[in-house]
């Protein structure tokens, strides 16, 4: 690996202090906007391949890159051992070719290409005790064995102090990079969920810095369940990063992608206290939005408004978990509605008024004179759901104008404010707009 001077530089810095590299502060933002895309797991899981995941591009292109879709993200079970180096590499037999043709096929459509990774150094590479690529360093000069390199408990925790360690994630953002990867979802990092106790602090700041020095614009995504102690890091190194575990109900719903309870409704009681955080450059993900398959996503027709509602208004990644080549036509012309895709590219958060009941309005303020207004229903029966203007700010005689988004409906002068009965987990979207 030839690194320039400045690089070097970081690199031979970085290692003599162990500090973590951080990238300049006028770097310009990846991620201005949350990402918009698909995630293999929660559809395909590793059941996937080249000519797989090049369908899921084509569908995309087809169906959704025209309303911002576009990144298509390979997910687990791309890879089956580590290289010469301790760095993952391809199942030959699901990617025949390797990855690079995959991802120039997904660039080829104007689409950008991503990539499943989690942090540490793999155990197997120190028990074989590989060497680091570029340097006379090997893997087991770089672990401490001491302590799980992640939360899944298969790496052992990276040294960032010792000669070697730096350079390993170096080389293995390079080789991404060479791919033509365009993101990186870094999964069981902790403080977080799992099933063991990990700090990979020092390894985000390590990645951030890594990525930047390759040259090519890499998000960065951190799953699952992150430690809201440390959000303001997970800000300021990575471009996103799960607040809850798995949207996906797994053995608990056979033959469904997820379920309302409790794996969707957690998201309203857990997603608030996150909000400050996000922003241009760094997003409170939701986790993969389920919607495009119908019935088989474990959603009825009013829950799947809701999500989408939710995910909006919180400006959460919009990564589809579903098979695009099945898409379903009501589902369609939901993820591809531009008045509610609008609400989440705007990129600001907004938050409830109050929760202490399931019936929920939450709203942010867009301009002086606009707001965006969002009713849940989150019980299972129906309910009135009602926002006092005055709650949100608008006081005295100003008169909005609202807007029913989901159905591109004007609704007219609504003074003092609005109310509207909703069918159990039904949700209404609203633009609130002050004519006089």
């Amino acid at each position: 690996m030839r690194l320039t001077p400045i690089a070097a530089a970081i690199v031979l810095a970085t290692t003599l202090t162990g500090a973590p590299a951080q990238a300049a502060p006028d770097q310009p933002r990846i991620a201005d906007q949350p990402p918009m895309g698909w995630s293999s797991w929660s559809s395909l899981r590793g059941n996937i391949s080249a000519a797989i995941i090049e369908a899921q591009a084509d569908a995309m292109h087809a169906h959704l890159q025209q309303f911002g879709y576009r990144y298509v993200n390979v997910d687990a079970g791309w890879s089956d051992h580590l290289d010469g180096y301790g760095r993952d590499a391809w199942n030959a037999t699901k990617f025949p070719d390797g990855i690079a043709p995959v991802a120039d096929h997904v660039h080829q459509l104007g689409l950008r290409f991503g990539i499943y990774l989690v942090p540490g150094v793999p155990k197997a590479a120190v028990e074989a005790n590989l060497p680091i690529f570029g340097t006379p360093y090997h893997a087991q000069d770089i672990a401490d064995t001491t302590t799980p390199g992640n939360t899944l408990g298969d790496a052992w925790r990276i040294d960032f102090t010792k000669p070697g360690a730096v350079e390993y994630v170096q080389s293995y953002a390079d080789l991404l990079a060479s791919w033509g990867v365009d993101y990186i979802k870094m999964d069981f990092v902790g403080p977080g969920g799992g099933r063991n106790p990990a700090d990979n602090t020092a390894d985000v700041a390590q990645w951030r810095a890594a990525l930047d020095r390759t040259g090519r614009d890499i998000h960065l995504e951190l799953s699952n369940s992150l430690s809201f102690t440390q959000a303001a890091w997970w800000a300021r190194y990575t471009n996103g990063w799960r607040i809850e575990g798995d949207v996906e109900c797994y053995s608990k719903c056979p033959g469904l992608l997820t379920s309302w309870s409790p794996r969707v409704v957690q998201r309203w009681t857990d997603a608030p206290k996150w909000v400050p955080f996000a922003g241009p450059g760094h997003w409170n993900d939701m986790d993969s939005l389920e919607l495009g398959n119908g019935a088989r996503e474990g959603l009825t027709p009013d829950e799947r408004v809701s999500v989408l509602t939710l995910w909006a208004l919180q400006a959460s990644p919009l990564l589809l978990g579903t098979d695009l080549t099945r898409l379903d036509p009501y589902d369609l012309s939901l993820i591809t509605n531009r008045e509610v895709i609008a609400v989440d590219r705007a990129g600001r958060p907004g938050h409830p008024i109050s929760q202490a009941t399931k019936q929920q309005v939450w709203f942010r303020a867009d301009d002086a004179d606009t707001y965006t207004v969002a009713l849940f229903n989150l019980a299972d029966t129906a309910a009135t759901v009602s926002v006092s203007w005055t709650d949100l700010g608008i006081v005295g005689r100003r008169v909005p104008a609202v807007r029913d988004l989901w159905t591109h409906t004007d609704l007219g002068l609504v003074r003092q404010g609005y109310r509207v009965v909703l069918a159990p987990h039904a949700a209404q979207l609203l633009r609130v707009h002050i004519v006089f």
